[in-house]
């Protein structure tokens, strides 16, 4: 028994995850963890969502066991479970409704009708915007704003003289950081990533208008060093009219 207890005591989990502010709280839940599992502690790998895909992905694919739990998303997921990489979750028992998970999450984390991932939050796009700045400029949102009308507000608002921003997007480039808003942004423009026989269409004038619009929105509107701004950058922990991004972020 006591020899048990050592070696459950040395026991070390190994967690790679991104450094969004969801997982950040989740590490918040270690001690009622280990309280819970006293021959386990927890040891947390936060990284940057660019250099954590690169880093779990080189890991799992020569087998370097860095890492014992990570967190991927529906972009890995069903890479991962045709490169065997993944084992659906077949039982995770009574107590887990699949059925409850949110459909368009759930599709993209299976594979041949089998779930690889278990989600446990999500994203979307949405816009967010300054009332009371909106309200100054004599600006109203209406119920389904247009790009145009975003970029219109967006220039109106912004006073670099006071470092009031109209429009707050990703700016740095990967894919966890401005091409999930580049592609839901060209999805307004009539743009896609393939065509029905799987041939891109990057090269296509709808893309041409959406990198167009994108670039043009960020130069009139956006903070200064635009490539700098990471998901975890774009909503500052301050509310004033001259935070880094006053109005809106989709």
């Amino acid at each position: 028994m006591i020899l048990a207890g050592q070696a459950m005591a040395q026991t070390t989990l190994t967690v790679a995850t991104v450094n969004n502010s969801d997982m950040i709280r989740m590490q918040r839940l270690t001690s009622d963890f280990t309280t819970k599992n006293p021959g386990v502690t927890l040891k947390w790998v936060t990284l940057e969502e660019n250099v954590l895909r690169q880093r779990v992905t080189t890991d799992i694919a020569t087998k370097g066991g860095q890492f014992d739990i990570l967190t991927i998303g529906t972009y890995e997921v069903p890479i991962w479970a045709k490169q065997g990489w993944l084992l659906p979750l077949e039982k995770l028992g009574p107590g887990y409704d699949v059925d409850d998970l949110i459909p368009p999450i759930r599709a993209g984390l299976t594979v041949n009708g089998k779930l690889y991932a278990a989600p446990f939050y999500g994203e979307s796009s949405m816009i967010m915007y300054r009332k009371d700045l909106f309200e100054k400029a004599g600006l109203k949102m209406p119920a389904a704003p247009t790009w145009d009308f975003i970029a219109d507000a967006a220039k109106k608002l912004t006073n670099r003289s006071t470092e009031t921003y109209g429009i707050c997007l990703r700016g740095k480039p990967g894919w966890g950081e401005n091409m999930a808003l580049l592609t839901a942004m060209a999805n307004s423009f009539g743009a896609r990533w393939f065509d029905e026989k799987w041939k891109p269409e990057f090269d296509g004038p709808e893309w041409k208008r959406t990198l167009t619009f994108y670039v043009d929105l960020m130069k009139a509107a956006g903070p200064r060093a635009p490539a700098r701004m990471a998901s975890m950058k774009t909503l500052p922990s301050s509310t004033p009219a001259s935070a880094a991004c006053g109005s809106t972020r989709p």
